[in-house]
């Protein structure tokens, strides 16, 4: 796909150069640069469009706010359609420079849809749940919610009237703030109006209440959390007649929106990542927004949502949000049924598994993947979390009765799902022996299951290497003893001396070298001893007030009748010393040898001197000459064979 961005003069002044930069953001965000080229050209003849975008052979008028919406529209979903096949919108991405391989992502996803290669994340989209744990609890902030706040920006510039869907759980939120201020604040950024999602949770829980009443149904799970409904889909396909066939609260207010409001857009704002999936996938809701976005978008608009002026009680639907809020609110007609709610995703996990087994009858189960259910939700201003206080928010302006609105036909609130199965290969025994073989798990109690790697076992794991998701690498206990393995091959067989001490100086670690030089047979006759018993602590002790190295000292081991080169190194981050020992006892012996040999030579030298200087004397005397002259020149001769 080639995308040509305007780049000529009347396109510049509208903000070409803001919308380039953000569609080279987009697209790198969604690994697309082998898949979209993009280009700039000066003026293509389509100035009364502003800032003219050609994407292929169709020509786009495109602002720098509505960017994204543009990019998500005329890019992203042609290249998700191609082989006929609609995908969704990815809603989670990732920054690939941010990943640091951490494997934290993976430890807090409920089903270990996450990708590692080439040392980078990657989001599965088809096995994802949406749950958005990986975006809250990255250390590195790599993961990121896909905004919709360019989506809606062009919505409200299109002239329909939009009305937002605020979640319940907004109250918690916006502490203080009460539907009629938030309406004011929404008005501001040119919504049409703003009503509670607690008026088609009313209509969800009444559904709820007839289906206890009049349909024999064993077993009933609660459709409003779009993750929960996601991991049954996923997951447990076998269980999705238990799944309640009833829209979500989201669905039911804003189809309701859509029939009270002709032309009417609709866009949710909540705590959840998954209402944007869900949103995709119904024809209700137009967009989705978070509270981070929602917030963000009002701090730049430089609006404030003022405090409620009054306590103002609603209807007990506004209980939803909260872990039981659900089943506070119904009337419970059928006493027969256990009712029992079930919040986080590993509990859920449990109660799908029991389901399964046959394990539970007779039940309505209110389910919700967050722990505290949506006031728990992953993007309540991100890291907001105050669950008590947040309940209690909740909790104060919750009425006893259900809002007075009329009731849709059952018919109206059904929603049909159908299982989203991937196809998931399983290795053979063989195949996972051999994946565990190359991971150094040979035998079962070499299999630690530490969850370093963010599986809660090395056969999950082994699977997950199998499928392509994972890779041998990431098993720390397994890199940490091939490089221990590496490092030990390199220190038993260098033929230095090494030793390691702590800084009490005592010996923590001694290799095969240091042992022969001491005439040592085992490591165990010196490991947890003082270096006294086989060395002079004297430079120890120097380097460890010191603080600084001392490198190639040459000293002499009088105890064993050797010679050695003595480095010592202070490891001021471990807190440890490294001593280095080259014996030189060879060198020291040769070295000797040469000296001794220089010795005799000089000796010899000085016996033919003297021999010649009695001859030189006589003959000298016979000659005239003066025995000085000879002396020194025999000196100068003595010196030259010195030096050889």
């Amino acid at each position: 796909m080639k995308v040509t961005v305007c780049i000529g003069s009347s396109c510049h002044v509208r903000g070409s150069r803001q919308v380039v930069e953000q569609l080279q953001d987009l697209i790198r965000d969604h690994n697309l640069s082998d898949e979209v080229e993009l280009c700039g050209s000066f003026c293509m003849g389509q100035c009364q469009l502003g800032v003219c975008v050609k994407v292929d052979d169709e020509f786009c008028s495109v602002t720098p706010e509505g960017t994204r919406a543009f990019f998500e529209e005329k890019v992203l979903k042609p290249l998700n359609c191609r082989g006929g096949e609609e995908a969704s919108m990815e809603c989670l991405t990732l920054k690939k420079a941010n990943c640091k391989n951490c494997y934290k992502c993976i430890r807090h996803c409920p089903v270990k849809a996450i990708r590692f290669s080439g040392n980078q994340a990657y989001i599965i989209q088809d096995e994802c749940i949406m749950c958005g744990q990986c975006f809250v609890v990255c250390p590195q902030d790599a993961k990121q919610i896909v905004s919709e706040v360019g989506k809606v920006r062009v919505m409200l510039q299109s002239g329909a009237p939009v009305v937002a869907s605020l979640a319940p759980s907004f109250i918690a939120n916006y502490a203080g703030s009460g539907i009629e201020e938030m309406r004011e604040a929404l008005k501001k950024l040119g919504f049409y109006d703003a009503e509670e999602t607690a008026l088609g949770a009313t209509m969800v829980k009444r559904e709820y209440d007839r289906m206890v009443a009049e349909e024999n149904r064993d077993i009933i799970i609660s459709s409003c959390c779009p993750s929960v409904n996601l991991l049954i889909r996923r997951y447990y396909p076998a269980l999705l007649g238990y799944l309640a066939p009833v829209m979500s609260p989201m669905q039911a207010h804003c189809a309701d929106i859509k029939r009270r409001i002709p032309g009417a857009k609709t866009v949710f704002i909540g705590p959840c990542v998954a209402k944007k999936e869900e949103a995709q996938e119904c024809g209700e809701v137009d967009a989705v927004l978070t509270f981070d976005e929602l917030t963000e978008w009002l701090n730049q608009e430089n609006i404030t949502v003022q405090p409620a002026r009054e306590l103002e009680k609603g209807g007990r639907a506004r209980l939803f949000p909260t872990a039981g809020g659900i089943l506070r609110c119904m009337e419970k007609p059928n006493a027969g049924y256990t009712y029992m709610a079930v919040d986080g995703a590993q509990n859920c996990l449990e109660v799908l598994e029991d389901l399964l087994h046959g394990g539970l009858h007779h039940c309505f189960i209110e389910m919700s993947v967050c722990t505290g259910s949506c006031v728990g939700g992953p993007v309540m201003e991100k890291f907001h979390r105050s669950p008590v206080r947040d309940y209690q928010a909740v909790d104060r302006v919750t009425g006893q009765q259900d809002f007075d609105l009329p009731q849709p036909s059952s018919a109206q609130l059904s929603q049909k799902r159908l299982p989203l199965i991937k196809e998931r290969h399983l290795p053979s025994e063989r195949e996972l022996a051999d994946i565990l073989r190359q991971m150094g798990k040979k035998k079962p109690e070499q299999e630690l299951n530490c969850g370093s790697c963010g599986y809660n076992t090395c056969r999950e794991k082994a699977i997950a290497v199998y499928q392509g998701k994972a890779e041998i690498s990431m098993c720390l206990p397994y890199l940490k003893e091939r490089a221990e393995s590496f490092t030990g091959n390199i220190v038993n067989n260098s033929p230095n001396g090494f030793i390691l001490l702590n800084e009490k100086l005592e010996i923590q670690q001694i290799n095969r070298a240091a042992l022969q030089m001491m005439n040592l047979s085992s490591p165990s006759d010196v490991l947890g001893e003082p270096v006294v018993r086989v060395l002079d602590p004297g430079d120890f002790f120097t380097v460890l007030e010191s603080g600084q190295s001392i490198e190639k000292k040459r000293i002499y081991l009088s105890e064993y009748d050797r010679y050695a080169e003595e480095t010592i190194i202070p490891d001021h981050e471990f807190h440890q010393i490294i001593c280095i020992l080259r014996d030189v006892t060879e060198e020291e012996r040769v070295r000797r040898q040469k000296e001794e040999l220089s010795r005799q030579t000089a000796e010899i030298a000085d016996g033919v001197v003297a021999k010649q200087m009695r001859i030189v004397q006589e003959i000298a005397s016979l000659l005239g000459e003066t025995a000085a002259e000879t002396k020194i020149a025999l000196y100068k001769l003595k010196g030259s064979v010195s030096d050889e």
